[in-house]
C-alpha cells in the first residue's frame, strides 16, 4: 500500500464520525417521525433514515418520500447566495447587496403605486410560526392586504365547508387512532395510498375489526383495492352522489331523529329536499349504478359508527364548498359525530396544510382563524401586534386571484416564500405571464424552482433540517420540529430573512424575535380566544405529551383530540347546519372537440410540485410525468402503450408518455401533477373558482387527445436531442 493510501486511510479513520437526529418528514400531513443517520467520512456524508418507533402518529413507519426527505436538505444544488438577475442570467451577490436592491424596489413601487402594489406568496408546507409571522410581515411591514397562499389550492374547499357546517375547521374531528373503531368508512377523493401512504394501516386495521369501506374515486387506486365497494364516478358529480345516498337513508330511516332535532339547524329541509331525489337520475349523473348507490346508503347507514374522509378529489373543484357541505350532511343526518368512530375528516394534502390555514397567510384572516373583517378580531390582534388596528390593512384577494392582477399590472411586485405556482396554479400559462410582467419578482427558497427561475431575486432559504417550529398535523395535533442542523454557509433562516427585511422597511420593532419559539410565544397570544386556540400549548408541553391537539385554550387544559362531544358546535347557538346541496357540475362541459374529463393527482413517489423530490435521485428515476388512460379508449384514439400522446385543453397543450390503465374510467384520464415546463398539467387546467372559498376547479376540465403526427414527433426529438446535449454539458 503506497504511503499516500496509507496516510488516507488514518486521515480517514480520524475524521469517521457518525451523527444521529431526531427530526420528522417535511411532506405530508402525517409529518412522520423519524431518526437520520449521517455518517461524516473525510469530506463526504452518507445519510441514512430510519422511522421512530415511538411516533403515535405514523406507528413507526416511513414511505419512500420520507425515507429519501434528507436528500433535498443536503443536495450539492442548494441555493447559497442570493442571486441578482442581470439580463437574462443570475449573478451571485452578498446580502447586503440583494438587501439594498429589496429596500429600494419595495419603497419605490409603494411610493409610485401605493401599499397594495406589493403582494405576498406563501405555502402551506411552512412551520406555523413562519406563517404567522409571514401574516404579520405582510400587513405591518409591507402594510399590503395582498397575501395569500398556495393552501387556497388544497384545503381551502373543506375549510369553508366545515366552518359553515360546524362553526370551525379543524380537518379531522377525531384522532386517527379511533379510525380502526369506525364501523364504516367513506373515503371519497382521497387516494391515501399514494398521498398519506402511513395512514394507510388505520384503515387496514379497521377493515380486519370488520369495517366496510367504500373509495368514492373515478379511477382504481391502491385505496380502492381495500375497498369493500368502489364507486368509479364522473369527475365533478359527487354532490349528486351523496344526494342518491341521502335519499336512500331518510327512505329507509337510518336518520338520527334526536341528534338532528337536539344539534342540528336544518333537518326537516333536507330530508324534505332528499324525497325529491331521482336515483335513476343520480346513476346517469354520475356513472355509478342504481344498486351501488343504495348499497353504499345502506352500510353507512346502518353503521353504528362511521366516518366520511374527503380529500382532493372532492375539493379541487369550484363547487368544492358545496360537495363537500353534502358530505358533512351525511355525517350529521345519522348522527355519526362526537362520538368514538364518528366524524367526519378532510385529509390535508401538505405538511402544515392545518396550521399553515390558521394563522394569518390567507387573504381574510387574521391568526387564530379569526376574519380580518371582524372589528373584534383587528383590535385583538392589533393589541398583541402592538399596532393602530385601522393601520391593518383590510381582506384582499385569493391566489389565483392575485395573478389576474398582476396580469392587468394592479399588484406590481411580490414576494415568493417556499412555493412554486408556476406549477401549482390552474392556468399556468397566464401565471407565467403574469409573473413575467411585474417590476420585481422575489422568491425565498431552498431550491432553484420553475417560480425561483423566474425571479429577479432568489434569496437562499432554509430547509426542515435547520428550520425549528410547530406543525399542525391531519389530525389537528400541533407537533415540534427541533433544528438538528445549522443553515449551510451563505444561507439564512426564512424566518430571519422575513424580520431582515421588516428592519429595512423601518420596522425592526415590530419584529424583535431571536428564535422560532419567541414567534410562537406571541402566536400563543395572537391565538387566544379565537377558533384556533393555541393559547395552552408550549413546546414543551408538545414534547412531553408528544403534541397537543387544538384548540387548547389554557396550560392546564389536556387538548382536543376528538371535537363535539357534547354535541355542542361551534355557531352562536350551538348547533351545526346542514342544508340542501343542489346538483354540481363540472364548470366546463364536454364536447366533439374535447371529448374526455382531464383528472389530475399525486403518485407515491413525488410530493406537490416535485421541487424536492424531483432532485432526489432515487425517486426521479421512478417516475416521469405520464397520461392515464382506458386501453380501450386508447386504442380509439390511435394511443399505443408507453407511446406519446398531445393532451389539449382550452388553455394550453402538453405531451406526455401514455399508460394504458383498465382501472379508469373510459370518458376520463389522469395526468399527475408533480412536474413542471413541458409536464406541467396545470398547462390545461380550469381557472374557474369557488363562490365561497376561490378554489380552482383542478380536478375536472374537457381536454383531447391525439397521436402526434410527424412532424411533431421530429420536433420533440430535437427538443429531447438538446436537452440530453444540455445534461451532458451540466
Amino acid at each position: 500500500m503506497s504511503d499516500f493510501l496509507k496516510g488516507y486511510r488514518q486521515l480517514e479513520q480520524q475524521q469517521h464520525k457518525e451523527y444521529r437526529y431526531e427530526t420528522q418528514c417535511p411532506f405530508c400531513s402525517m409529518q412522520c417521525k423519524m431518526n437520520l443517520y449521517e455518517e461524516k467520512i473525510v469530506h463526504r456524508s452518507r445519510y441514512n433514515a430510519t422511522p421512530d418507533k415511538g411516533d403515535p402518529v405514523s406507528g413507526g413507519k416511513l414511505c419512500a418520500k420520507g425515507i429519501y426527505a434528507h436528500s433535498h436538505a443536503v443536495n450539492p444544488a442548494r441555493l447559497r447566495t442570493p442571486l441578482l438577475r442581470v439580463g437574462q442570467s443570475f449573478t451571485p451577490v452578498s446580502w447586503e447587496t440583494a438587501y439594498a436592491w429589496i429596500r429600494e424596489k419595495i419603497t419605490s413601487i409603494q411610493a409610485q403605486h401605493g401599499k397594495d402594489a406589493v403582494g405576498v406568496y406563501g405555502s402551506g408546507a411552512l412551520t406555523n410560526e413562519k406563517a404567522y409571522l409571514l401574516g404579520k410581515f405582510a400587513r405591518v411591514a409591507l402594510e399590503t392586504k395582498h397575501i395569500d397562499y398556495n393552501g387556497r389550492f388544497c384545503m381551502s374547499s373543506a375549510a369553508g365547508a366545515s366552518n359553515q357546517a360546524f362553526g370551525v375547521d379543524r380537518g379531522l374531528t377525531n384522532p386517527l387512532s379511533e379510525i380502526p373503531q369506525a364501523g364504516c368508512i367513506i373515503l371519497a377523493g382521497a387516494n391515501v395510498a399514494e398521498c398519506q401512504p402511513t395512514m394507510m394501516p388505520y384503515f387496514r386495521k379497521a377493515k380486519a375489526n370488520g369495517s366496510k369501506i367504500i373509495v368514492i374515486d373515478p379511477r382504481e387506486t391502491g385505496t380502492s383495492k381495500l375497498a369493500d365497494l368502489h364507486l368509479k364516478i364522473k369527475p365533478g358529480t359527487d354532490a349528486a352522489l351523496v344526494n342518491g345516498m341521502i335519499k336512500v337513508i331518510v327512505e329507509e330511516d337510518y336518520v338520527n331523529h334526536t341528534f338532528l332535532q337536539r344539534s342540528v339547524e336544518g333537518g326537516p329541509e333536507l330530508q324534505s329536499f332528499a324525497r325529491s331525489i331521482d336515483l335513476c337520475e343520480v346513476s346517469v349523473l354520475t356513472g355509478v349504478p342504481k344498486e351501488q348507490i343504495i348499497e353504499a346508503a345502506r352500510l353507512y347507514g346502518k353503521a353504528q359508527t362511521g366516518m366520511v374522509f374527503t380529500a382532493r378529489g372532492v375539493e379541487q373543484h369550484a363547487s368544492g364548498v358545496m360537495t363537500v357541505r353534502n358530505f358533512i350532511n351525511l355525517v350529521l343526518l345519522t348522527g355519526k359525530i362526537g362520538k368514538s368512530g364518528c366524524g367526519y375528516g378532510a385529509i390535508t394534502g401538505q405538511g402544515n396544510g392545518q396550521g399553515g390555514r390558521e394563522h394569518g397567510q390567507k387573504a381574510d384572516q387574521l391568526p387564530g382563524y379569526r376574519l380580518i373583517e371582524n372589528p373584534e378580531h383587528r383590535k385583538h390582534i392589533a393589541e398583541v401586534w402592538e399596532v393602530d388596528e385601522h393601520s391593518i390593512p383590510g381582506k384582499g384577494v385569493s391566489a389565483y386571484e392575485m395573478f389576474e392582477m398582476m396580469e392587468r399590472k394592479e399588484i406590481r411586485g411580490l414576494i415568493v416564500l417556499g412555493s412554486n405556482p408556476v406549477v401549482s396554479s390552474p392556468n399556468v400559462n397566464l401565471v407565467e405571464s403574469a409573473l413575467r410582467k411585474l417590476d420585481f419578482l422575489i422568491v425565498i427558497d431552498s431550491l432553484m424552482s420553475e417560480t425561483a427561475a423566474l425571479a429577479d431575486l432568489v434569496l437562499p432559504g432554509s430547509t426542515y433540517l435547520e428550520d425549528e417550529g410547530t406543525m399542525t398535523n391531519v389530525e389537528g395535533r400541533v407537533i415540534l420540529r427541533r433544528a438538528v442542523k445549522e443553515p449551510p454557509k451563505g444561507t439564512r433562516l426564512d424566518w430571519k430573512i422575513l424580520c431582515e427585511i421588516s428592519a429595512l422597511l423601518g420596522k425592526e420593532r415590530y419584529f424583535p424575535y431571536n428564535s422560532a419559539e419567541q414567534i410562537f410565544e406571541e402566536l400563543r397570544r395572537a391565538s387566544k380566544g379565537g377558533l384556533a386556540n393555541y393559547a395552552g400549548i408550549t413546546y414543551k408541553r408538545i414534547e412531553q405529551k408528544k403534541g397537543v391537539f387544538w384548540p387548547c385554550p389554557t396550560v392546564s387544559h389536556s387538548g382536543t383530540p376528538r371535537m363535539f362531544i357534547d354535541g355542542k358546535f361551534y355557531h352562536k347557538d350551538g348547533k351545526a347546519r346542514i342544508i340542501p346541496v343542489p346538483y354540481q357540475y363540472p364548470r366546463e362541459t364536454m364536447d366533439e372537440n374535447f371529448p374526455l374529463t382531464l383528472t389530475t393527482g399525486r403518485i407515491i413517489f413525488h410530493y406537490q410540485t416535485g421541487v424536492q423530490t424531483r432532485i432526489t435521485p432515487e425517486l426521479n428515476k421512478v417516475a416521469e410525468p405520464f397520461l392515464e388512460i382506458h386501453p380501450d379508449t386508447a386504442k380509439k384514439l390511435g394511443l399505443s402503450d408507453k407511446g406519446k400522446a398531445k393532451v389539449q385543453s382550452r388553455r394550453g397543450e402538453i405531451i406526455l408518455n401514455v399508460k394504458y390503465s383498465p382501472g379508469i374510467r373510459e370518458d376520463t384520464v389522469f395526468v399527475p401533477f408533480h412536474w413542471g415546463e413541458e409536464g406541467c398539467v396545470n398547462r390545461l387546467t380550469l381557472p374557474e373558482l369557488d363562490p365561497y372559498c376561490r378554489m380552482p376547479e383542478f380536478k375536472a376540465c374537457a381536454v383531447r387527445v391525439t397521436p402526434l403526427d410527424k412532424e411533431e414527433i421530429e420536433k420533440l426529438a430535437e427538443r429531447e436531442d438538446v436537452n440530453d446535449r444540455k445534461e451532458v454539458l451540466i
